[in-house]
């Protein structure tokens, strides 16, 4: 597995803002080969900002570069400048690729 985050630093009062731009826009992850899932999570707030992290799986390296490769990726992130007034600076990227995997009992795959 190889997994992507991307750390958000959030203006004050600008949370619904944010919230609405990533829960409203069309998603074309679940049709690419090698993607396995997405997540948007919110963290602590204070009174500079509210921590958001964006954290997408994929099956492997390979499948994420050809992502970040594609018209897809292009699309998805159209626009984000438009929204300067919501981020504090640009988000961080991390990545890491697994070494353990446990899953809950019963769960299979």
């Amino acid at each position: 597995m190889y997994l992507t985050i991307n750390r958000f630093r959030v203006r004050p009062g600008k949370e619904d803002a944010f919230e609405e731009i990533w829960t409203s826009r069309e998603s074309k992850l679940p049709e690419l080969d090698g993607f396995v899932e997405f997540h948007l999570f919110r963290g602590v707030s204070s009174e500079d900002a509210t921590i958001y992290l964006s954290h997408t799986l994929w099956r492997d390296k390979a499948a994420f570069k050809a992502w970040a490769r594609s018209q897809n990726f292009r699309g998805s992130h159209k626009g984000v400048r438009d929204h300067g007034d919501i981020y504090l600076g640009p988000p961080e990227l991390e990545i890491y690729d697994s070494v353990q995997t446990i899953r809950a009992s019963g769960n299979i795959g």
